[in-house]
C-alpha cells in the first residue's frame, strides 16, 4: 500500500500547539498589573478544576503555564514621580493635531482601546522621560508630539 494512504490516526493532522511566546526582555508591572496577573491565575486554576474535556484541560494547562511564568518573573515598579514621563505615570500629548492619553504600563497589562500602553511600544519609548510642554519627534516627522500633561494615579 502506497503511503500517500496510509492512516496512523487523526493526531498527525492536528495543528500543532506551541507555548504561548513569552514577550522580550524584563517583565515590568504595575501594582494592577500584579493583581491582574493574580487574578488570572486563580481564575484558570477554577476553570482547570471544573475540565473535563482533554482539549480544554491542555490549553487551560498552557495558558497557566504562561500566567505563572508571568507572575514569577513580575517586577513591580515603583510609582512614577510626575515630573517626566516614565513607567506607571499618564500622559496627555497631541499627535496628529488630535489630544490623547495614554497610561503606560507592562506588556500583558496594556490595551490601547481603553487607554493603556505597553513601555515596549514605539510611542511610549518615544514618550518616555519627556517633561510637560515638550514637542517630540516621531515616526519620522519632527515635532510629532506636543506633550501636554502628566500624571500620577493617587
Amino acid at each position: 500500500m502506497s503511503v500517500a494512504f496510509r492512516r496512523d490516526g487523526d493526531e498527525e493532522h492536528l495543528e500543532p500547539r506551541f507555548e504561548i511566546p513569552i514577550p522580550p526582555g524584563p517583565n515590568r508591572v504595575t501594582a494592577r498589573g500584579q493583581r491582574l496577573i493574580t487574578e488570572r491565575i486563580a481564575g484558570l486554576e477554577a476553570q482547570l478544576a471544573g475540565a473535563a474535556d482533554e482539549a480544554v484541560v491542555k490549553a487551560l494547562k498552557r495558558d497557566l503555564r504562561y500566567w505563572q511564568t508571568r507572575q514569577i518573573t513580575a517586577e513591580l515598579m515603583p510609582p512614577p514621580g510626575g515630573k517626566t514621563v516614565e513607567f506607571g505615570a499618564t500622559v496627555t500629548f497631541r499627535l496628529n493635531g488630535q489630544q490623547r492619553v495614554l497610561t503606560l504600563v507592562g506588556d500583558d497589562e496594556a490595551d490601547p482601546a481603553s487607554g493603556t500602553i505597553a513601555w515596549t511600544a514605539p510611542l511610549a519609548r518615544a514618550l518616555s522621560g519627556a517633561e510637560a510642554g515638550d514637542v517630540l519627534d516621531f515616526g519620522g516627522r519632527e515635532e510629532a508630539i506636543e506633550v501636554l500633561k502628566i500624571e500620577v494615579a493617587g
